[in-house]
């Protein structure tokens, strides 16, 4: 039985699938080199770093650009919402499968930094298998020292906490960071990438393909808004007391004080993570999640031409998705959605109920009465323990979509004695009771 969170690709993948077909006929080439640069080194002079790939392709100068609220205007179109700057874009209420945006959000894209959501995730997976712990440490290879791009400055030879790679990862954007992380697990960064891209299968990220631990640009390296998003959610969902690393807004390591590049952390309320990211050729991207009076978004975008651009495109979708869409609650926690007839048990009927809200997603101000349907096998035989699933709710959108909870059994039910069995079989088989 799958849940609201499961069905986030099945649910929408046949309506998005023909939206985006003609965005898919072809794909990009190789990505450039991540250039979200750090701040300078006060203490000591790092090691110069490998060359990030160029371009070959040049570009004629440009007058001066207009502002982002010029651009607004006249904002490119999206198969669901409202326009965007973005190239790509997926918004979601992950707790009603709902799509908010979608803009070729399935047509494959550069995961630049954000990939390493992906390395992060399996690092707190070892953590709560009880595999790793925080105080874990690992050391720094040459490799990981010599890291271009986005660092923490970790010291080649020295030990670092896991704890201390986590945040260098998140706040920090730190490449070094990741492959210590992907050395120290997998033994080499090649093989933790194989992981990596295993996981994204496990999880439903169909169109993604990691090639190593930190989205530095390389050949065959793909993924999509909507395997971003998932990504994120399930985050949120399998690892809801590490999360709180996202929401970091800064962070010093070795005597260097780096904000988060995620500037909605400070600027729009509710803003809880998750990862910015960049490449020359594949632009600005970040995926987003906040949460307001217990509703979350989640949203990813991509291919902004500026930091300036992503962080206040990113901040006006997110305030239009929180203004102009609400959650109906259904059914809350516990309630009875139906009651299932119980054979040779204590009492005739056991209540069906539902472990987490039933909510929908509709425009502001809109009332919508969904149809709802109890699925279930009965009568149900004695003896039911509380909490046993029974049965599903299948719950019908106003706009047909099909979206799925678990009945569980909302109170014990004892078996009949030996002298109840006996009279409501008698019952039953001359008189045809519960049939």
């Amino acid at each position: 039985m799958e849940t609201p969170v499961s069905c986030l690709n099945d649910l929408l993948r046949p309506l998005t699938a023909l939206l985006v077909a003609a965005s898919l006929a072809g794909a990009p080439l190789a990505a450039l080199a991540q250039t979200e640069q750090p701040p300078k080194r006060q203490t000591q002079q790092p090691q110069k770093p490998p060359a990030k790939p160029r371009t070959t392709t040049t570009t004629p100068a440009k007058p001066t650009a207009p502002s982002v609220a010029a651009k607004t205007e006249a904002l490119p179109p999206s198969q669901v919402g409202i326009g965007t700057l973005a190239k790509q874009a997926f918004m979601v209420d992950p707790q009603t499968s709902t799509v908010l945006l979608f803009k070729d959000a399935d047509k494959p894209m550069h995961p630049s930094s954000m990939a390493k959501m992906m390395t992060i995730y399996i690092a707190f997976e070892e953590i709560n298998a009880g595999r790793l712990k925080l105080d874990t440490r690992f050391r720094v290879s040459e490799r990981a020292r010599n890291m271009g791009g986005s660092r923490m400055f970790v010291e080649l030879g020295s030990e670092v906490s896991v704890e201390d790679l986590i945040k260098g990862m998140i706040v920090l954007s730190g490449n070094d960071a990741c492959v210590v992380i992907a050395e120290g697990l997998s033994g080499n960064e090649d093989s933790f990438a194989e992981r990596m891209t295993a996981k994204a299968r496990e999880l439903g990220m169909t169109g993604t393909v990691f090639k190593n631990a930190s989205g530095w640009p390389a050949d065959g390296q793909w993924t999509t808004a909507r395997d971003l998003a998932v990504l994120s959610w399930r985050t949120i969902e399998d690892f809801p007391k590490l999360y709180r690393y996202y929401s970091e807004s800064n962070w010093t390591y070795n005597n260097i004080k780096q904000d988060n590049r995620n500037r909605l952390l400070r600027t729009v309320p509710g803003t809880d993570g998750l990862k910015t990211g960049h490449t020359e050729e594949g632009g600005y991207g970040q995926a987003t999640s906040a949460i307001r009076d217990g509703r979350r978004l989640i949203m990813v975008v991509n291919g902004m031409t500026s930091m300036a651009e992503r962080a206040q495109e990113t901040a006006r979708l997110v305030e239009w998705g929180f203004r102009e869409s609400a959650n109906t609650t259904v059914f809350r926690a516990g309630d009875t959605v139906a009651e299932a007839p119980v054979w040779l048990g204590s009492q005739d009927k056991v209540p069906l109920v539902v472990a987490k809200p039933v909510q929908i997603t509709a425009p502001t101000g809109q009332a919508v009465t969904p149809r709802v349907v109890a699925r279930f096998d009965g009568p149900i035989a004695a003896p039911i323990t509380k909490g046993t699933k029974l049965g599903t709710a299948v719950v019908t959108l106003p706009d047909n979509r099909v979206v799925e909870y678990p009945l569980e059994a909302g109170a014990d039910v004892q078996r009949q004695g030996v002298f109840g069995r006996v009279t409501t079989m008698i019952r039953h088989y001359l008189f045809g009771w519960l049939s």
